[in-house]
């Protein structure tokens, strides 16, 4: 296999896009305003889909979160007119179970690009969701919960996960499950930046929380905060390393507007570790890139990460790795140029992949590449699903025996890829 860096840069070369979600105006780093609406992964509803008294299809979700659990049966929660659905499939995803409503009573539920209702199954089978809904204020949302017990028969009614019940910003959940049942949920939240506010203080960003359940979901612990300056709206991402405790990655603000990225591992399930920094392309921009970071740490303890960066000098999705619990990462390899974007990484012993979206100005596509040396060296990227309508983001997921693309385009069935 030849190293990342030649093969991507021989093989793709496309037009620049990147897509935000909220009413900031576009990054300096955006190059193809032409492309943007094409992009879009919200676009409007048609047919049955915009029939807000239609039955519950998937096809007309605005997302699509796919896991599996340990007997390879697929699960996939999804949204649609302000409810939140459940299905699961035997067979690959080729048929699915009739969908199963989570929460009785409709809520506002945001999920649109990097914000999604969230799916973790522990080793029993007990699944946990997590998702965000938003509030009357402009820009406010509150973190939700839901679980069941019974196979996803039904679902315990929502609770709200953040203590703080201001009606202010508590978005882009991340959850993750660890090995015996506990459970961690993490959050950007804008309590500590009003508090600022109201005294007069600077305050740039929001600040990263959590919050703790060792009891299935029953009781979540009071929250508490890992960092401040955290970048306001980027997806984050949480995994469990081999040693049962949490690691989260997150797009921070470092001194002087810099919005690279940063890691922490938790000494436990209550303890936070120091804070790493992660990413190193010094972005200085004053706005969100709405793009968020991902992990996935192998069995051997091997952190892989994937990220995007608008720097001047270091411009679309990168790859590194960590042999040291996150404390430094390799030299990062540029594997996505211009019209990248979303990038994802799944780990399993010394494979690894990483997904991606492409965007040549007509096609959106998801590309996948693949090392077999624990990141060292990668072959070819292969394109596997293309689209010339507007398209989610691409995801992977493994059913313990191989591995597969999760991803949906604009009112289309969902797909669920094998990786060859």
């Amino acid at each position: 296999m030849k190293p990342l860096y030649w093969l991507i840069l021989s093989s793709f070369i496309l037009s620049a896009c990147t897509t935000t979600t909220d009413s900031k105006p576009p990054l300096i780093a955006e190059s193809s305003s032409k492309s943007t609406k094409k992009m879009s992964h919200k676009p409007p509803k048609k047919g049955i889909c915009a029939d807000s008294k239609a039955p519950p299809l998937s096809k007309c979700a605005d997302t699509v979160t796919a896991t599996s659990d340990n007997k390879g049966t697929l699960w996939a929660v999804w949204t649609n007119n302000q409810s939140i659905y459940i299905q699961s499939s035997t067979d690959k995803g080729n048929r699915f179970t009739a969908p199963v409503l989570v929460n009785t009573t409709p809520e506002k539920v945001a999920a649109e690009n990097e914000s999604r209702p969230k799916i973790k199954i522990d080793a029993k089978g007990n699944i946990y969701l997590t998702w965000v809904i938003t509030l009357d204020e402009k820009r406010s949302t509150y973190v939700r919960f839901s679980r069941s017990t019974d196979g996803g028969k039904h679902f315990s009614t929502p609770v709200t996960v953040n203590d703080n019940l201001q009606i202010i910003r508590h978005r882009f959940d991340s959850l993750a499950v660890g090995k015996n049942g506990e459970i961690f949920v993490a959050w950007l939240d804008a309590r500590d930046t009003e508090a600022a506010k109201k005294a007069g203080k600077e305050f740039k960003g929001l600040s990263l929380y959590y919050s703790t359940s060792t009891d299935g979901g029953k009781h979540f612990s009071p929250n508490k905060s890992i960092a401040d300056h955290v970048c306001e709206c980027c997806r984050i991402d949480t995994t469990v390393a081999p040693d049962n405790t949490p690691v989260v990655v997150w797009r921070h603000i470092f001194e002087g507007g810099i919005r690279d990225h940063a890691l922490v591992k938790f000494k436990d399930w209550q303890t936070p570790d120091t804070i790493q920094r992660l990413s190193h392309e010094d972005w200085k921009i004053d706005a969100c890139p709405h793009h968020g970071p991902a992990i996935a740490i192998a069995d051997s303890g091997i952190y892989h990460a994937v990220w995007f960066s608008g720097s001047a000098s270091k411009q679309g999705l990168f790859y590194g790795y960590s042999t040291d619990a996150g404390k430094s990462f390799s030299e990062p390899v540029n594997f996505g140029k211009e019209g990248t974007s979303h990038p994802h990484v799944l780990a399993l012993d010394k494979q690894v992949f990483v997904t991606w979206q492409a965007f040549d100005g007509k096609i959106n596509r998801a590309l996948v590449i693949k090392s077999n040396d624990e990141g060292k060296t990668w072959a070819k990227p292969e394109v596997i699903a293309q689209t010339p309508e507007m398209a989610d983001e691409p995801f992977l997921i493994s059913d313990g025996q191989n591995e597969y693309l999760s991803w949906q385009s604009a009112q289309k069935d969902y797909q669920l890829i094998a990786i060859k």
